[in-house]
């Protein structure tokens, strides 16, 4: 078999709400439907499906519901948004190996109206009943996504003299992208250093309520098929020029206490490591980034673990305005998890594909290679 090369044909989404209205079934069928019409794909021809494990969609439903004719193959990746770039990784695999011909990748829930992240859920962790990392969490008062992303930021913030007020840049400059953009929550509502420095505190000294993303409904959908069968198709392909996974050993996806230097991602590291070499290209290659951003010192870690700053230097970084839209490497130019939806980071890879596309609201002049991160997995997109 000659060799394939995966590319994006298509990408759709649902309306970013705090109430749908609808069920996460209704929210996976219609941003489903919106890629494969983005593309020119009958829903009919989808052969391949993913999406996260954590999804409350069954497959066997949506399949149903979008008419698709005879699946062969489907599955789910762990880790929720730290792995959001894995479906990326999957997809490709499966074309490459010439499994499937149109996959598709999904993510649809009713986070504010039918649960709350943001809140602890009782049902998480049964004690006695639970041996996973949060049974060294939950029974000792982190409860809460915030709660476990503050405690790994601590150390990095205490070994570079770091306080909230150097995160609240990086929240600034991605609202200010999602007040341009019309379909984010924030939409005309930028923000001040001041005002982000007044918000209440989630978890003091490390997160303020604008350093964490938002609570959202909606859905995102990907479609991945053929280099060679995307450029027959509606939208110009935007092939995925490689990507990658890492989990090394002793890391928790949330919960990141263990490994020997709390200072660094080393999931990062490892993902960085091994795209860099698959594509051949280097952080100066990148036009653009988007780095999954569920609170804001996480994207400091990724930026120096990618290597666009050295360690300890994000925080320059960011307040130099280099992640802004006249830096070096804008970053989440759609507002991101924080400005426009928190949909697990499906819409910041939806938003990669943009800009190599040249649609972006916020386009970046001459973007040609955009990196798309979630901290366990990342990928390189790129025009055909």
């Amino acid at each position: 078999m000659a060799q394939r090369h995966a590319a994006i044909a298509g990408i759709g989404a649902t309306e970013f709400s705090k109430e749908s209205g609808r069920s996460e079934l209704q929210l996976a069928a219609e941003c489903a439907l919106a890629a494969c019409q983005d593309a020119g794909v009958s829903p009919h021809d989808i052969d391949g499906m993913i999406t996260f494990t954590i999804d409350n969609s069954d497959e066997i439903n949506l399949a149903r519901s979008l008419g698709v004719k005879d699946l062969a193959y489907s599955g789910r990746i762990p880790g929720g948004g730290a792995a959001a770039a894995a479906t990326l990784y999957h997809a490709m695999s499966l074309i490459d190996a010439g499994v499937c011909e149109n996959v598709l990748i999904w993510r649809a829930m009713n986070e504010r109206s039918q649960y709350r992240f943001g809140q602890n859920q009782q049902q998480q962790v049964q004690a006695g009943n639970s041996t996973g990392s949060l049974m060294w969490c939950v029974p000792f008062g982190a409860m809460t996504p915030g709660s476990w992303a503050a405690l790994a930021a601590r150390p990095y913030m205490e070994a570079y003299g770091l306080t909230n007020a150097d995160f609240g840049h990086l929240s600034v400059q991605q609202r200010a992208y999602a007040a341009t953009n019309p379909n984010a929550w924030f939409y005309e509502r930028p923000i001040t250093h001041e005002e982000h420095q007044q918000s209440r505190w989630i978890v003091e000294p490390v997160l303020r309520l604008l350093d964490c993303c938002q609570e959202s409904d909606g859905g995102v959908a990907i479609l991945v098929t053929s280099l060679e069968r995307a450029r027959d198709l509606r939208q110009p392909p935007v092939r995925i020029l490689g990507a990658t996974q890492s989990i090394p050993y002793n890391v928790e996806v949330i919960s990141n206490y263990y490994h020997d230097d709390l200072t660094v991602m080393p999931e990062a590291e490892g993902t960085a490591r091994r795209l860099w070499k698959q594509t051949g290209l280097q952080p100066s290659d990148m036009q653009a980034a988007m780095i999954y951003d569920a609170f804001t010192p996480q994207v400091y870690m990724q930026l120096e673990a990618f290597g666009f700053c050295g360690r300890g230097d994000a925080a320059a970084f960011v307040k130099d305005g280099q992640t802004g839209p006249q830096g070096r490497l804008p970053v989440n130019t759609h507002g991101g998890l924080l400005g426009e939806a928190y949909i697990h980071g499906m819409n910041s890879m939806a938003e990669g594909v943009r800009q190599i596309r040249g649609s972006a609201v916020n386009q970046i002049d001459g973007a040609e290679n955009v990196l798309v991160t979630s901290g366990m997995a990342g990928a390189v997109l790129g025009k055909a």
